[in-house]
């Protein structure tokens, strides 16, 4: 732990500049200031030792980047560009019977590290924050972003009864990775590589949202945090400002179109790897419902995209013509 809260504040303006665009001020007053035109979305990421990771297989530059990249996440799910973060942090004291061992120096500047370093690359400067001492380690981020260059800022429980489904990035694979994790600790990178890199480091696909929000085709958006089984019914729900009915979805998804790893390790434990793609969880790819006479135009601008079932006007998930019904993470299920 530092010796004193200014030697963090120092060590902060080591690892993050303190300017940006739209930053009027940034760090060492009460309060950051943002001159921005136009609307401000504003999120905020838990990301605690023991819910969110274990230090037995996180490295702390992977610390620092997940929580940042989590946060960010939700930028991307509006289809925003950047503003800013805050970082408050909770540092366990020396000697804690609580925790596993103490937040050296070397620890806490590597932590800051990783952030650093895809803060820079996703030009999303750190603004402010919050330090204090506590029983376990802790980042609170919040993040600020504004519309892109299409101006558009994209909402879950947009979809309509006959829109695709098309998911940007790999799921299942985080999934995956944490499985592997649990059971053979970091030694699991040296089989699953992408996988355990895919829970490790996940990355934000905030230029992938942001060329979303140009398709006027592109009805809704949301990043897949807690798995699809869990996200998708969030995303098709009511919306009571358009006083619109829950939706469900027919769900075609083959296991070629997954991750070759993600098939090698359920064929390794007889689990079936459809399934364990749609339960998945932390994965942070962006799924969208997407009008079908601009569905062509969406895939040729994102190549990587794939379409994996429709909106249906019955609530539900089918999953290959069945209905399905295991439900996805929730921290209080």
């Amino acid at each position: 732990m530092p010796a004193s809260e200014q030697d963090f504040l120092a060590s902060i303006d080591r690892h993050f500049p303190n300017t940006g665009p739209g930053i009027a001020l940034g760090r060492g007053d009460d309060c950051a200031i943002i001159d921005q035109a136009g609307p401000l979305c504003l999120s905020t990421d838990l990301f605690v030792e023991h819910a969110h990771f274990r230090r037995s297989y996180f490295t702390p530059q992977d610390i620092g980047h997940k929580a940042l990249a989590a946060a960010a996440s939700d930028l991307a799910a509006m289809g925003a560009a950047p503003v800013g973060f805050a970082l408050s942090l909770v540092l366990p004291a020396a000697g804690s019977s609580t925790v596993d061992n103490d937040v050296d120096d070397a620890f806490l500047d590597a932590l800051l590290s990783g952030m650093a370093a895809l803060s820079s690359r996703l030009a999303l400067p750190l603004i402010g924050g919050d330090l204090s001492a506590g029983p376990t380690l802790a980042l609170d981020i919040t993040v600020l972003g504004r519309p892109g260059t299409s101006g558009r800022l994209l909402r879950r429980c947009m979809a309509q009864p006959g829109d695709a489904l098309v998911v940007i990035g790999p799921f299942g694979l985080a999934r995956v990775g944490l499985l592997a994790l649990e059971i053979a600790g970091r030694t699991a990178r040296d089989t699953w590589p992408d996988a355990t890199n895919a829970h490790l480091r996940p990355e934000p696909r905030l230029a992938e949202g942001q060329t979303l929000a140009g398709f006027p085709a592109v009805r809704g958006l949301m990043d897949v945090s807690d798995g699809l089984a869990r996200d998708l019914p969030r995303f098709l729900g009511s919306d009571a400002a358009r006083n619109a009915a829950p939706l469900g979805a027919e769900l075609s998804i083959t296991a070629e179109t997954l991750h070759p790893e993600v098939r090698a390790f359920c064929a390794a434990r007889g689990a079936d790897p459809v399934v364990e793609a749609v339960l998945g969880g932390e994965d942070y790819a962006l799924l969208a419902a997407v009008d079908p006479a601009g569905l062509a135009a969406v895939l040729a601008a994102l190549p990587g995209a794939l379409v994996i079932g429709a909106v249906t006007d019955t609530p539900g998930l089918r999953l290959n013509g069945r209905p399905f019904t295991k439900a996805g993470f929730d921290h209080f299920g």
